[in-house]
C-alpha cells in the first residue's frame, strides 16, 4: 500500500484560523504545477510500493485548480506509479468553487472523492472567520457534487466557534446531518500562534467559548452523530460504516507516504522529512533538479510513542499483541501506566485492545503522553 499527498499552496483570502502554508497570489500557479509534476520524478525511489491506493490533494486550496492542472499531476503520477483498482484520490475543495461542469470534469479524470470545507452553516461565524462563501453556498455545493456523481463525500465543521452555545452547535450538527455525506470531520478551533485569530484574541475583540463548552460541544457531536449511525473511528472522524477515509486511516495505521509540493511532509517508518515552505524557492529548487527537504530520522522511542499516539486516537485502540511484536515493550508497565484511566473510566480493555471513551477522547493526548517512552 502506497499513498501520495500533494500539498497545492493557493487560496483566494487567508481564513483567520488557519496555519498552513499557503499563497494568496496565483502569480507563480503554473510555475508550481510544472514544478510538483518535476518532483514526482525526482522523488521516483522514495516509496518502494509503486501501485497506489491513495492520493490526496491537500492545501490551501486544491479546488482553486482548473481540472486540467488536476489532471496534468495525475498524469504525471501515472508515469512513475500504477494504480490500485480502488484507488480513492481525494480533492479538499471549497464551497464557492464548486460547479456542476467542474465536479463533473473532475470525476471524469480520476477524482473520486471530494473533502468540502464548510465548517460552519451559520453565516456569521463563516464571516467571523474570513471564509469566502456562506451557508447556502454550502448546501447547494453537497448537492451539485451528488448530481455530478460523486457520492464519497466528506464535509468540515469547526466547533467551539466565536460565541458559539450548545444550541447554535447543535444547529451545526442537524445541517451536516441533514446533507447525508458518508463522512464528517470535525475539528475544535484553535488559536495558531501569529494568526489573525490569534491577534484577535489577545486584543480581546473575538472572546472564544470557555473550555468546558467546547468539551460539552464535542460531546454532543459523538452523541449526535453516532446516534445517526456514523462510526466515530477516529478523535476527529466519523464516518458511515466501511465509508472511511483510507488516505487518513493509512496515515494512523503508519502506512509509508510521499509528500509533493511545498511544506508537504513524507513518511517512511525511521525517518520523516518535509519541503521547505517557501513557494519561490520551492520552484527555484525543483527547477534545479533538487528536492528542498529537510530530514529528521526517528528513534526507537519516537516510533512507539507514535504508534501509541495514533492507534489510540482510533476506534481501534492499542492492539497489545501487535505493540508487544512491533516494539516487545514491558507490557506490564503500559498495564501500570494506564490504570488510573481504566478506573476513572476514560479507557476500557476490550479484546486485548486499549480503546478511549467518549469522555477519555477529550484528555487523549494526555493519555497517550501517559505511556511514552522517555529516552534517558
Amino acid at each position: 500500500m502506497a499513498g501520495i499527498y500533494i500539498h497545492i499552496p493557493f487560496c483566494k483570502q487567508a481564513c483567520h484560523y488557519c496555519n498552513f502554508h499557503f499563497s494568496t497570489s496565483l502569480r507563480h500557479r503554473d510555475e508550481m504545477i510544472a514544478a510538483i509534476c518535476k518532483e514526482i520524478e525526482l522523488q521516483h525511489s522514495f516509496l518502494s510500493e509503486k501501485e497506489l491506493t491513495t492520493i490526496y490533494f491537500g492545501g490551501g486550496t486544491p479546488s482553486l485548480l482548473e481540472t486540467a492542472e488536476i489532471n496534468q499531476i495525475l498524469e504525471s503520477l501515472a508515469k512513475t506509479y500504477s494504480w490500485s483498482d480502488h484507488i480513492e484520490i481525494t480533492l479538499e475543495a471549497n464551497p464557492d468553487d464548486i460547479t456542476s461542469a467542474k465536479i463533473s470534469n473532475l470525476k471524469n479524470g480520476g477524482v473520486n472523492r471530494l473533502s468540502i470545507g464548510i465548517q460552519s452553516f451559520i453565516d456569521t461565524e463563516l464571516l467571523a472567520s474570513n471564509r469566502a462563501h456562506n451557508a447556502d453556498e454550502s448546501l447547494q455545493a453537497v448537492q451539485i457534487c451528488k448530481g455530478a456523481g460523486i457520492d464519497n463525500l466528506s464535509i468540515d465543521i469547526i466547533y467551539g466557534m466565536p460565541g458559539s452555545t450548545q444550541d447554535t452547535w447543535q444547529y451545526n450538527i442537524d445541517k451536516a446531518l441533514e446533507l447525508d455525506v458518508d463522512h464528517i470531520s470535525s475539528y475544535a478551533l484553535t488559536v495558531e500562534p501569529n494568526t489573525a485569530l490569534d491577534h484577535m484574541v489577545k486584543k480581546g475583540t473575538i472572546i472564544l467559548p470557555e473550555e468546558i463548552v467546547v468539551s460539552k460541544q464535542y460531546l454532543q457531536l459523538i452523541q449526535s452523530l453516532t446516534s445517526k449511525g456514523y462510526d466515530h473511528y477516529e478523535i476527529s472522524s466519523f464516518a458511515k460504516p466501511n465509508k472511511y477515509a483510507v488516505h487518513n486511516t493509512n496515515y494512523w495505521r503508519s502506512i509509508p507516504y510521499l509528500g509533493l509540493g511545498p511544506s508537504a511532509h513524507s513518511y517512511q517508518t525511521t525517518f520523516r522529512q518535509w519541503n521547505i515552505n517557501n513557494n519561490a524557492q520551492y520552484i527555484e529548487s525543483i527547477s534545479q533538479g533538487l528536492v528542498p527537504y529537510e530530514r529528521e530520522q526517528t528513534a526507537y522511542a519516537d516510533q512507539f510513542n507514535e504508534y501509541v499516539m495514533t492507534r489510540l486516537r482510533t476506534m481501534w485502540g492499542i492492539d497489545l499483541a501487535d505493540l508487544e511484536k512491533r516494539f516487545n515493550p514491558q507490557l506490564s508497565t503500559i498495564h501500570h501506566d494506564i490504570a488510573e484511566y481504566v478506573k476513572s473510566q476514560h479507557v476500557i480493555l476490550e479484546d486485548n485492545h486499549y480503546k478511549l471513551t467518549p469522555e477519555g477522547k477529550l484528555l487523549a493526548d494526555r493519555i497517550a503522553s501517559d505511556l511514552f517512552l522517555v529516552e534517558e
